[in-house]
């Protein structure tokens, strides 16, 4: 199936912004977009690439009513030989693949979306920025857009991937970021659909998060809907604590995302000798062994943030500090290690870089 190439007019054409120290995160859209529409009569059908611009949609269209949706998110780097690389992206079509089972969403065929995405990067090659800390940032969509009112799964969808240069996900960078542990509020619960990056997922959070960034916090600390002990995850990442003896993160229960720098990360743990453990752990454990002098670092992950080591984790109306408050040497070591392998600095030996 041929991809169709609309490229933007000159007059329409938007240049990156030149002072990339201030793209921040999401804020800035590239010039064009990937687009492809299912129905059951065609199926997954009409691949093209458009200059990005508002979509049509009809105010009964599915997605707005019944949220059924599912998306991706992943970066394109600039190398310091001017080399650009993706970082599993096959891993993150195929989590969308299983979101799209979660949501009841047509199958789509990954290697034409694969392709497609190859196609709009080289046509915004440009885009990607090439300051220290910055990327390009990818984002796949699949929305329901059958105009109608009934709580049954589409029968027409929109699939489109839109990207943008991006700084630092949390303006701190990688200084440490304060969390607070939400004890009244639920992310997800056994059975629903916790582990599927869908739109649902973090609707709910953001009374939860808007909590925390008025009392001076950077994001929430999930912990489970039943008993409200257990660890999950933070609002937009994974988390590991190490201890002394261990490198722990909760176990991938249908609860919370399997993010693929977790996954990542717990590879690299592995074969730098580490103890590492996926396991469940209550904040009970988490604070005592804190207060023990136990923790000697707390993080977060995934691919907005690569790595984010936290400083302090709020609860109960208490801040509990994590370590000195001012080191983090895993946490750099393994953010130093990821980003390696993602810029093209060092050799990759477990496959996980893609050059464009």
């Amino acid at each position: 199936m041929n991809i169709t190439k609309n490229k933007v007019s000159p007059c329409m054409h938007r240049r990156k912004p030149d002072d990339e120290t201030k793209l921040g995160f999401g804020v800035i859209m590239s010039n064009h977009m990937f687009m492809m529409d299912y129905n059951l009569n065609q199926e997954w059908h009409n691949p093209r690439i458009e200059p990005y611009g508002p979509l049509h949609l009809y105010p009964s269209a599915a997605i707005l009513h019944y949220a059924q949706e599912g998306f991706e998110g992943l970066k394109a780097y600039r190398s310091k030989s001017d080399e650009i690389y993706l970082f599993r992206p096959k891993d993150n079509l195929k989590r969308l693949s299983r979101t799209c089972d979660r949501m009841c969403i047509p199958q789509y065929p990954q290697e034409l979306i694969y392709n497609g995405l190859m196609e709009l990067l080289n046509m915004d090659r440009d885009w990607i920025p090439s300051s220290p800390g910055t990327s390009l940032y990818i984002r796949p969509n699949i929305i329901a857009t059958e105009a109608f009112i009934g709580v049954r799964p589409s029968n027409e969808y929109l699939f489109y991937i839109i990207t943008g240069p991006v700084g630092a996900y949390y303006p701190e960078g990688f200084a440490p970021v304060k969390i607070m542990v939400e004890n009244i509020y639920s992310r997800a619960a056994h059975g629903g659909a916790g582990e599927a990056k869908t739109a649902g997922n973090y609707g709910t959070t953001l009374k939860g998060q808007m909590d925390a960034h008025n009392k001076g916090f950077s994001q929430v600390l999930w912990l489970d809907s039943k008993e409200h002990r257990y660890i999950e995850e933070v609002g937009t990442t994974n988390i590991f604590f190490k201890f002394k003896d261990e490198l722990v993160t909760p176990p991938l229960a249908g609860t919370i995302l399997p993010g693929i720098t977790r996954d990542s990360i717990i590879t690299l743990a592995k074969d730098l000798g580490l103890n590492m453990q996926e396991r469940t752990i209550t904040i009970d454990e988490v604070v005592s062994r804190i207060q023990a002098g136990e923790m000697e670092e707390v993080f977060c992950s995934g691919t907005a943030a690569v790595i984010s080591p936290v400083s302090v984790l709020h609860y109960d109306d208490q801040d509990h500090g994590v370590g000195n408050g001012k080191e983090y040497p895993l946490s750099q070591k393994l953010f130093d290690m990821l980003t390696a392998i993602q810029f093209g600095e060092v050799e990759d030996p477990y496959g996980w870089r893609e050059k464009i």
